[in-house]
């Protein structure tokens, strides 16, 4: 298996992309940590990994909590060993629909702060093990690293967030490589499994998502789970610095 022996956690364990991390990794062999602030959910994810004959601990947890973040990824690192994966996708709560011009301060903010602020706490917390073991890897999520702007809709501060984590994911890669620490990215230009049934914009955005696309379809979430296990394995051991394009030829490296 990939991942044998290997610690992941993956916070926002609850929701549909974390879940796909999260069964992924398990699959593979890496005991998963997932960590969310709905226990119900959290506890949900997990009874399915474990029965599939997989690993899986919950944590009630904000990850925009600094010292709630810390203090678990120390209670992980004490008891299970190490810290080996991270993996932060918790919701970025972001206003769309709404032209910027129209938007509020607080509107657009929002999912800066909180994709910003989540991604350095986790990245900071699991980085302080991972320096001490000379290994790890940290992945971030979203958007297709193209960096161009969404023409066709009103998309609020959310690609402003994913352009900002983009930046953090690489200076994270280029200070922590020295101790052997992978810092990837995961773009998939948009999951239209995602999309819920009544969101009123549902298919034009899966028009503009697959339309984009060379392979007339948009990554799934099982597609998610794959690519994010080979990037966490030591197959992807020379990996750093970089993202995984699985946005199904929507980007063109």
């Amino acid at each position: 298996m990939l991942l044998d022996a290997k610690n992941a956690i993956v916070y926002g364990g609850g929701g549909r992309v974390g879940t796909a991390l999260a069964t992924a990794f398990a699959r593979e062999g890496a005991k998963v940590h997932l960590a969310g602030r709905t226990r119900a959910t959290l506890d949900a994810v997990a009874e399915r990994i474990r029965a599939d004959g997989g690993r899986a601990e919950t944590a009630v947890l904000d990850a925009l909590d600094e010292a709630a973040v810390d203090e678990h990824a120390d209670a992980v690192a004490a008891g299970s060993g190490s810290v080996d994966i991270s993996v932060s996708v918790i919701d970025v709560a972001d206003v769309q629909g709404t032209p910027l011009v129209g938007m509020s301060l607080a509107d657009f903010e929002r999912p800066v702060r909180i994709a910003t602020r989540s991604t350095f706490i986790t990245a900071r917390a699991a980085a302080r093990h991972m320096v001490r073991q000379r290994s790890g890897v940290i992945l971030t999520f979203g958007g297709d690293g193209g960096g161009e702007p969404i023409r066709d809709y009103a998309i609020g501060g959310f690609q402003v967030a994913l352009g900002a984590v983009d930046v953090l994911r690489r200076q994270l890669a280029a200070e922590l490589g020295e101790y052997g620490i992978r810092v990837l990215a995961l773009h998939t230009g948009g999951i239209t499994e995602s999309l819920p049934e009544d969101f009123g914009a549902r298919e034009a955005i899966t028009d503009m998502i697959v339309g984009k696309t060379m392979l007339k379809r948009a990554a799934t979430f099982a597609d998610v789970g794959n690519v994010a296990a080979f990037a966490a394995s030591d197959l992807a051991r020379s990996m750093t610095a970089t993202s995984l394009n699985i946005t199904a030829g929507a980007v063109t490296d």
